[in-house]
């Protein structure tokens, strides 16, 4: 949650400032855009481990 909360604050302070939004930290955490207005609710946020909803896909090759 912190790194989430440093990257929504990061592309705040760079939009309202008319300057990119900084993409892509070393520990992989970045912002694609901002949207003026749009306050999040960090005490309802939460945080796991991405799971690819394509996982379910088996990855071995087949043949047909």
């Amino acid at each position: 949650m912190k790194a989430a909360h440093e990257v929504y604050d990061a592309a705040r302070v760079a939009a309202e400032a008319g300057l990119e939004i900084p993409h892509g930290r070393p520990d992989g955490w970045g912002a694609c855009g901002y949207r003026p207005g749009w306050e999040l609710d960090w005490h309802a946020a939460k945080a796991s481990l991405w799971k690819s909803p394509y996982s379910w896909l088996n990855s071995k090759p087949f043949e047909m």
